[in-house]
C-alpha cells in the first residue's frame, strides 16, 4: 500500500479576508435569530450592513461569497437548512444580490452605503414575499402585509445604511486595520 499523498489547499489573502467576513455576518445571523421580531418575517437584516460593507470597498464577487456563505452555513448552524426559513432567506439573498450586481455594473460608485442597503432591503422582501405567495401561501390577503413589510425594508434599510456608513468611515480612519481596503474595478 501506497503512503498517502498529502493535500495542500492554497489560499489567498483575499480567501482569509472573506472567511473572516463571513463569519462576522454568520455571527450576526445568528445573534439576530434570537431577537424578538416585531411582526412575523420582520427582522433587521444587521448581517447585511456586513455585505454592503464588503460590497463597498471589496466590490460584487467577495459580497456575494459572503451573503451566500452566511446564508447557508447560517442556516446549517440554526437547524433551518432546507425549511422554509431557509428557502426565503436565501431568495432574499439572492434577490438582494442580483439587485446589488446590477446596480454596481451601471453605477458603479454612485451609490452611497446606504443607497446600496435601501436597495438591498427592498429587493430581498420582494425576494421573500415571492417565495412566500408562490411557495407557502398563494393568497391574495398576503398582498395586505405587502406595504407594512416594504415599509420596514425601507425604514430598516437606511437604518442599516448608515450603520455601514459609519462603519466604512471607521475602517477608512484606521489604514493598519484587518481588512485592508481594495478598489475594485466599475465592474466588480
Amino acid at each position: 500500500m501506497q503512503p498517502a499523498i498529502p493535500l495542500t489547499i492554497v489560499t489567498t489573502t483575499e480567501d482569509h479576508r472573506i472567511a473572516w467576513l463571513a463569519a462576522l455576518a454568520i455571527a450576526i445571523h445568528i445573534v439576530e435569530s434570537v431577537l424578538p421580531s416585531p411582526l412575523p418575517g420582520v427582522k433587521p437584516g444587521l448581517a447585511n450592513i456586513v455585505t454592503v460593507i464588503v460590497l463597498m470597498r471589496y466590490g460584487i464577487g467577495p459580497a456575494i461569497w459572503v451573503a451566500m456563505l452566511r446564508v447557508l452555513v447560517g442556516s446549517l448552524l440554526l437547524g433551518t437548512f432546507l425549511t422554509p426559513t431557509f428557502l426565503l432567506s436565501l431568495s432574499g439573498a439572492i434577490c438582494s444580490l442580483v439587485a446589488l450586481t446590477v446596480t454596481r455594473i451601471l453605477f458603479g460608485n454612485l451609490f452611497s452605503a446606504v443607497g446600496f442597503s435601501l436597495l438591498a432591503a427592498l429587493a430581498h422582501i420582494c425576494g421573500q414575499f415571492w417565495i412566500a405567495y408562490t411557495l407557502f401561501i398563494p393568497h391574495p390577503g398576503l398582498f395586505n402585509l405587502l406595504p407594512i413589510l416594504m415599509s420596514a425594508a425601507v425604514l430598516l434599510g437606511i437604518i442599516n445604511g448608515i450603520i455601514a456608513n459609519a462603519a466604512l468611515v471607521k475602517l477608512d480612519s484606521h489604514h493598519g486595520c484587518l481588512i485592508a481596503k481594495h478598489t475594485p474595478n466599475r465592474a466588480s
